[in-house]
C-alpha cells in the first residue's frame, strides 16, 4: 500500500458505546471473579473464533475476557500470515492502533502525578519555543485538550514521515512545527478526534523530561507493570514469522501486509504486546490499587469532555452499574476493539490481524456479544 493510502486509512474511528448498548441487554445476571483461566469459557470462544476464520472473515482472530486478575479465558483461531499456515495462537504479538492512546495517556498521569506537567499546562510552557513558529491559536491550548480531542488539531500532519534524517524527538518536533504554523480549521474547544494531538502531547513530555516517548513509556509503564512484550511498531519486525502479520483485503482476498505508519506517530497508535500484558494495563482500571498511579489520577483519565476522555470513550450504562470504557485501533491491516465494565471487573479485547473497514468493525461487535454471554454463561 502507497504511504498516502495508509495515511488515510490509519485514521480510526471509535465504536461508541450507544452503538452497542443493546448488546449488554444480556448482561441480566451478576459476574463474579475468577482466579484462573475458565478452560470451558476458552473453548467457547475457540469455538466463536473458529467459525469466523473457516467463513473466510478473518485470517485470525483472539479474543479474551479480563478481570483485575488477569485473563480469565482466551481463544485464537486462524494464523499468522496467510500462505504460511502457522497457528495464530493467544500468546503472539498484537498491534494496538489506536488503543495506545490509553497508555500514552497514562504514562502522561504518571509524570502529572511528578508536578512534571499538569493537565492545564499550555502548549507554549511546556515548549516555550514555539512561541516562534506555530501560530497563535495554539500558544494556550492544553494538555488535556490534546489527550481529549477539542484543541482544534488536524486529525493527522501532511506527513508522518517527514524528517527521517532527525533523531525522533527532534522529528516530532519539527512536524509540529511545520503543521501548526497556520490555524486549523478545526474549532478549539470541540470535538476532532486526532492523532496528531496525541502527538503534540507527547512532545510536551519529551520536551519537560528530555526522554522520547518510547523511553517514557517503557520506564513508567511497561516496566512497572512488567509488560515484557510491549514494544512499537510492527510485531515480526525481523520478518520470521515468529509474530504475525497484518492483512487487508484486495481482490476478495486476503494479502499479507508489512505496511506500518512511521515512528512519529507512535503516541497515537503505534504500540504491540501479548493479551496477558495488554491485561496489565487495562487492569489499572478494574484494580483499586496498582503500582503507578493513585486512584485520582486514574479517575481523571475517565473524566469525558463531552464522550471522550484520556484515550478512552465513556458511557454511563446501567448494564455496567457505572462506566463502561472503548476503544478500538487499526492501522489499516489490523483491527482491535476494548470494552470495560471497571464496576463489574471485567473487560472484553477482540484482535483481528486484518482489516477490512465496514466489515471487520461489525465482526468484532458479534463477538463481543458472544464474549459477554460466555462471560455470564448465558
Amino acid at each position: 500500500m502507497n504511504y498516502q493510502l495508509k495515511r488515510k486509512t490509519s485514521i480510526v474511528s471509535l465504536i461508541f458505546v450507544v452503538t452497542v448498548q443493546t448488546v449488554f441487554q444480556i448482561f441480566t445476571q451478576p459476574v463474579y471473579s475468577q482466579t484462573k483461566p475458565d478452560q470451558n469459557k476458552s473453548d467457547a470462544i475457540y469455538q466463536a473464533l473458529s467459525e469466523i476464520v473457516n467463513d473466510g472473515k478473518a485470517p485470525g482472530i483472539i479474543a479474551a475476557i479480563i478481570s483485575s486478575e488477569g485473563v480469565i479465558a482466551v481463544g485464537s483461531a486462524g494464523v499468522r500470515k496467510v500462505g504460511a499456515e502457522i497457528p495464530l495462537t493467544c500468546t503472539d504479538i498484537i498491534h494496538l492502533g489506536s488503543c495506545t492512546k490509553a497508555m500514552t495517556s497514562a504514562m502522561l498521569a504518571t509524570l502529572v502525578a511528578d508536578g512534571k506537567l499538569s493537565w492545564d499546562m499550555k502548549l507554549i510552557e511546556a515548549i516555550p519555543e514555539l512561541k516562534k513558529s506555530i501560530h497563535s491559536d495554539f500558544y494556550n491550548i492544553t494538555l488535556w485538550e490534546l489527550l481529549t480531542h477539542r484543541a482544534g488539531i488536524p486529525k493527522n500532519p501532511r506527513d508522518w514521515g517527514a524528517y527521517k534524517e532527525k533523531d525522533i524527538k527532534e522529528r516530532r518536533l519539527a512536524i509540529l512545527k511545520e503543521n501548526l504554523s497556520t490555524s486549523s480549521a478545526a474549532k478549539i474547544g470541540e470535538f476532532n478526534y486526532s492523532n496528531f494531538g496525541y502527538m503534540i502531547a507527547a512532545c510536551m513530555s519529551e520536551k519537560i523530561t528530555g526522554l522520547s516517548w518510547e523511553s517514557l513509556m517503557k520506564q513508567r509503564l511497561f516496566e512497572p507493570l512488567g509488560m515484557s512484550s510491549a514494544g512499537f511498531g510492527e510485531p515480526d519486525e525481523h520478518n520470521n514469522l515468529d509474530q504475525p502479520w497484518g492483512h487487508n483485503k484486495w481482490g476478495g482476498r486476503w494479502e499479507p501486509s508489512r505496511s506500518y505508519d512511521a515512528e512519529s506517530l507512535g503516541p497515537a497508535g503505534e504500540i504491540h504486546c501479548t493479551i496477558e500484558d495488554w491485561a496489565k494495563f487495562i487492569s489499572l482500571q478494574l484494580s483499586p490499587q496498582n503500582l503507578i498511579l493513585d486512584s485520582t489520577y486514574l479517575k481523571k483519565l475517565t473524566e469525558p469532555v463531552g464522550f471522550y476522555a484520556g484515550g478512552w470513550g465513556i458511557a454511563e450504562q446501567p448494564w455496567a452499574k457505572g462506566k463502561v470504557l472503548t476503544h478500538n485501533g487499526s492501522n489499516g491491516i489490523w483491527y482491535v476493539t476494548v470494552m470495560v465494565a471497571p464496576k463489574l471487573d471485567r473487560a472484553f479485547i477482540v484482535v483481528t490481524n486484518s482489516c477490512n473497514f465496514g466489515v471487520t468493525e461489525n465482526l468484532c461487535i458479534d463477538i463481543m456479544t458472544k464474549l459477554i454471554k460466555i462471560s455470564n454463561n448465558i
